[in-house]
């Protein structure tokens, strides 16, 4: 049996009954980067909580990211130099007059030594973040990291080298073939793939002046060892420059993190220039080198220092 009423599309309050369309988050192509800024939640790895990565404009260092506490305190809680906001997806070092505010976590990570100058609310917070570090702990969530600081790598060790990237130089945060693509996987993870791939072209070490001498007496050579990308075509150095895996470099996926190189500066980095390239790696012990022809000559070729 049929109701005689016909459905007018409105419920009984007089609203629209329309059915709610859930809307995307998506990255606009005239946008210099493709990271999402209101989906960069992590995890502190010296405490285990949470924390929300932002990235912050300094007009010294370029880009960067700070991690703020995932929640908004009362800003008279909150001592004046702790104070930040969030404005258009970029967190500021200031407060910008409203009764809330963010802070960072560094100063509420129960893993680092307390401030000096902290306010009762403050305090709470950071025993309850404490706690809640001590119940992922027992829960075999969380594992600290060692206490015992690892060992300083030695003078030539490249832990951060030097890499030379349309035309400009940059300091990379890890070694070559540790550092990490920045997208997004479809389990909404970053993907763990590194961005060197054996199977394509890839950079050559080699000596080159140090820039501005004159500006670093404290440098230790006049010539430092520098991972050169600019043979390599245009976009194969973008991809570089945005730190994508092969798989990534031309999908659609956003990205979790931004970018992690540094422009090098001489003078604040002038403890990762190494004189010195790089030990190449031994081959693997099943490996039989070829055997390489008789010279009929006794002279040995002069190569590049290597440490």
């Amino acid at each position: 049996m049929c109701s005689a009423t016909a459905s007018s599309g409105r419920r009984w309050d007089g609203t629209p009954a329309r059915p709610s369309c859930s809307r995307a988050l998506r990255v606009t192509h005239d946008s210099p980067t493709r990271l999402i800024r209101n989906a960069q939640p992590g995890h502190c790895r010296d405490c285990g909580n949470r924390i929300d990565q932002y990235p912050r404009t300094d007009a010294a260092h370029g880009v960067r990211v700070v991690p703020l506490h995932p929640q908004e305190l009362p800003a008279a809680a909150v001592p004046a130099t702790a104070r930040w906001h969030v404005s258009s997806g970029t967190a500021h070092p200031s407060h910008d007059g409203t009764p809330w505010c963010r802070i960072p976590h560094s100063a509420l990570c129960p893993a680092r030594p307390t401030p000096a100058a902290l306010t009762p609310q403050i305090t709470t917070l950071r025993r309850h973040l404490a706690l809640h570090t001590r119940r992922l702990i027992n829960n075999g969530a969380f594992t600290p990291p060692a206490a015992s600081s690892p060992p300083p790598p030695a003078p030539c060790g490249h832990a951060r080298p030097v890499v030379r990237l349309l035309c400009s130089r940059y300091l990379a945060p890890h070694p070559i073939d540790a550092i990490r693509c920045v997208s997004q996987t479809r389990q909404r993870h970053r993907c763990t793939r590194p961005i060197l791939n054996p199977s394509i072209a890839s950079g050559t070490w080699t000596l080159r002046p140090v820039p501005n001498p004159e500006l670093n007496p404290l440098s230790p050579a006049s010539l430092m060892a520098v991972y050169d990308l600019t043979h390599l075509p245009y976009t194969e150095q973008l991809r570089w420059l945005h730190q994508h895996c092969p798989d990534h470099a031309t999908s659609t996926a956003v990205d979790l993190s931004l970018a992690e190189w540094e422009p090098f500066d001489p003078v604040l980095h002038r403890q990762h220039i190494h004189p010195r390239l790089p030990r190449p790696q031994a081959p693997p012990p099943h490996a039989t080198p070829p055997s390489a022809p008789r010279s009929t000559t006794h002279h040995r070729p002069t190569e590049p220092p290597r440490c």
